[in-house]
């Protein structure tokens, strides 16, 4: 397994082997990161032990979901980075060990102060070296509510992993069909979106995945918690959709659960015989004089 990378992926071929992926739902305590980063090394052990190669948290799963705590509590809440987005905060340390232990790579949602002073809502990539560091900063703030603390993205960003291309987004992102379908352009294999949507958004979340995953003939993937504070409770949900954007996996809702589901090439080279969305579409028509 390759160490992750942000750059653009440009090679659009499939990978020659099946990857394992899990999906952790899970809830995380409100500025506690070491309880919590503990807490999922070892699902990320369980995980692993299941065969998952990669494994997925969700939204700002080490401090929670919780944007008043984060707000009022920040040196609880948040983990600083580098200039490259290294991050050596020694509350990780449990997930670093377990990732070069069990050979994993390990999305987690954090929220990480760069050397500049912005606060980003970010994917953190724990890489089979124990290496950790920020990799992408979600790009769509949900509204004014996540817009008071944070600053947007202005990239996207993919990483690799046995072959396959992994193209990142953080909740809201895969709201809007482009940013997923620029993944795709970019050669990512799969869409993977770390969320922390909120109860009673449930069948919104599904629609979003399901058509990520069809018009893209990509794998999309959702982790996202349950739990959460009384005032913006969260319910699971957690899904992976196939390249034809029917259900490969699903956690159901209400409670905590790992799923485990294979990416199959062989799969995503079927859909792609007769569906050829990538490769047919026409820019022009979409500027309207």
């Amino acid at each position: 397994m390759k160490g992750p990378t942000a750059q653009p992926l440009a090679d659009t071929e499939l990978p020659s082997a099946p990857l394992r992926l899990a999906v952790v739902q899970t809830e995380a305590t409100p500025g506690a990161i070491a309880d919590n980063c503990r807490r999922a090394a070892g699902l990320v052990a369980n995980a692993a032990a299941r065969g998952a190669r990669v494994v997925v948290l969700p939204e700002l799963h080490l401090c929670a979901y919780d944007l008043p705590t984060l707000a009022a509590a920040p040196a609880d809440c948040e983990v600083a980075t580098d200039e490259s987005g290294a991050i050596t905060d020694g509350r990780l340390e449990p997930l670093a060990e377990v990732a070069a232990r069990t050979g994993s790579l390990v999305l987690t949602g954090a929220a990480t102060r760069r050397p500049d002073g912005r606060l980003a809502n970010s994917v953190v990539a724990v890489d089979p070296s124990g290496a950790v560091s920020a990799v992408y900063d979600k790009q769509h703030l949900w509204h004014s509510d996540e817009a008071r603390l944070f600053t947007a993205g202005e990239a996207g960003a993919a990483l690799e992993a046995d072959g396959w291309r992994l193209g990142l987004s953080v909740c809201y992102d895969m709201s809007f069909p482009e940013h997923a379908r620029a993944a795709a352009l970019s050669g990512a294999h799969a869409y993977l979106c770390l969320g922390a949507f909120a109860s009673g958004n449930e069948h919104r979340a599904a629609v979003y995945l399901a058509a990520r995953a069809l018009e893209n003939t990509v794998y999309s993937v959702f982790a996202n918690p349950v739990g959460g504070p009384a005032t913006r409770p969260t319910r699971g949900g957690s899904v992976v959709y196939a390249p034809d954007g029917t259900l490969a996996a699903g956690a159901g809702t209400d409670k905590e659960s790992t799923i485990l589901a294979d990416l199959d090439p062989s799969r995503m080279a079927e859909v792609r015989g007769f569906l050829h969305m990538l490769d047919e579409q026409r820019a022009r028509l979409c500027d309207i004089p």
